[in-house]
């Protein structure tokens, strides 16, 4: 952890300085102040797509890091001396910045932005659970990226407007602002993430798609469109709007309907896998349908935090990242070609880190399963692992029963002191085996 942190605490110094010289202490300044406006907003978009199984902060960290400050330096030093040296061969000073913007500016820059992932794909396999992931994680690096660009873009035109005494209306600054944060801040998001969608295919192919092929093909797919961007304003006078409109607009509408469909897909496989622990009881059956909804997690967080506090709402946001991990594990160890030799440590922890949350998670879930509609009304949350039955008449209608979802909850206790469920299967079969840890009740 030591290595990272140096190496981004030692590039971010130095890309923060290079930036500075450049656009002078102002324009650096303001630079600074309207290049981090779009930063929330992308941040927070990537985060959606992956809160089904969210990625740990301090990854996630990384990768905009990375692309803030390692890849940032890397480009800016790669296409100077690039720029320089076309320069200093074609005496042509236009000819070398256009062609550095075309053909050296996306190489590297998408090459620099890979690298982060490559490391996490490298070092953090198991993070590395579908395209999702890499969608993620490639959003961050870009938008750290886009972050320092922006910061250079912005200084160097609000320091244009100083020199010329331009006005605010039709200043540089503004057309600036507007071209980068406003019409296309998802660019550089969005060239980064094919690189990412190809080495999440990577980590849950077989065979051939298992290799660097994947990768390789999202990472030249980026650098293509990134260079018909970079050329569009050398097109002629409406170069920059038809590729916008016909090019840049399409490819961001598919993207983001794919990102959708991910997402679905995550949520869907959540259910499906859970579903198999539930019926060995280490799950409630009305925990699963809760689990694989969004809505419903937000509303067993509020029900937790209304009875147990913040400590509750965090309690039941692990549990449910640590479910979705579960179930993420298995889906890839059952799909891999190949047996995973740490499935069983990773499930077992997964399954006694559930465990020690689950009396206060286990209950909030339930409730908001019903309460969002995901299971019949008349179904008793709070009744146990029993199938439910339509009501009788001398049934108590479920809106009069005592709901220990308001409640504070009780201690969790540890899976050796807590009591032994009694689950409708007696076994959660294994991916490839006929026992692993899974089987062993809780």
């Amino acid at each position: 952890m030591c290595v990272p942190v140096t190496l981004l605490t030692a590039t971010g110094f130095t890309i923060l300085e290079l930036v500075r010289e450049q656009t002078g202490t102002a324009g650096f300044l303001v630079g600074l102040g309207l290049a981090l406006l779009p930063v929330p907003p992308l941040m927070a978009a990537f985060r959606w797509l992956g809160r089904a199984a969210p990625a740990p902060w301090r990854q996630l960290m990384f990768c905009f890091g990375w692309g803030a400050c390692t890849a940032a330096l890397i480009a800016i030093l790669a296409n100077s001396f690039a720029t320089e040296w076309i320069a200093a061969a074609t005496t042509d000073p236009f000819d070398a910045d256009r062609f550095g913007s075309v053909a050296i500016a996306p190489v590297v820059e998408e090459s620099a932005k890979a690298a982060a992932l490559l490391l996490v794909f490298a070092f953090r396999r198991r993070q590395f659970t579908g395209p999702a992931d890499g969608f993620v994680l490639a959003g961050f690096t870009a938008t750290g990226f886009a972050c320092t660009e922006n910061v250079l873009y912005l200084g160097n035109a609000f320091e244009e407007d100083l020199a010329k005494g331009t006005g605010v209306l039709d200043s540089v600054t503004a057309a600036t602002f507007f071209v980068r944060a406003v019409l296309s801040p998802f660019a550089h998001p969005l060239f980064t993430v094919l690189t990412g969608l190809g080495f999440g295919m990577a980590a849950v192919g077989a065979g051939r798609v298992r290799g660097a092929g994947p990768p390789l093909l999202g990472l030249g797919l980026a650098m293509g469109l990134h260079a018909l961007w970079n050329g569009s304003s050398h097109f002629g006078e409406y170069g920059f709007y038809a590729v916008y409109g016909c090019v840049m607009v399409p490819a961001f509408a598919l993207l983001l309907g794919l990102a959708v469909r991910i997402r679905r897909h995550r949520l869907r496989a959540v259910a499906a896998e859970l579903s198999v622990y539930a019926r060995a009881g280490w799950l409630g059956p009305a925990e699963v349908p809760a689990l694989a909804s969004m809505p419903a997690r937000s509303l067993a967080r509020a029900l937790a935090r209304r009875s147990g506090g913040r400590p509750a709402a965090r309690a039941v946001s692990r549990y449910a990242a640590d479910a979705a991990a579960l179930a993420l594990l298995r889906r890839h160890t059952r799909q891999s070609a190949a047996p995973d030799r740490e499935f069983a440590v990773r499930e077992r922890e997964l399954l006694d880190r559930l465990w020690l949350r689950r009396a206060t998670a286990g209950p909030v879930l339930a409730r908001a399963a019903v309460l969002e509609e995901l299971l019949p009304p008349w179904y008793d949350p709070l009744a146990g692992p029993h199938t439910p039955q339509p009501p009788q008449a001398t049934r108590e209608p479920l809106a009069t029963l005592p709901s220990q979802a308001f409640a504070r909850p009780p201690a969790p206790t540890t899976p050796a002191q807590a009591p032994t469920p009694t689950p409708s299967a007696t076994a959660v079969p294994s991916p490839r085996t006929p026992a692993l840890s899974a089987s062993v009740r809780p």
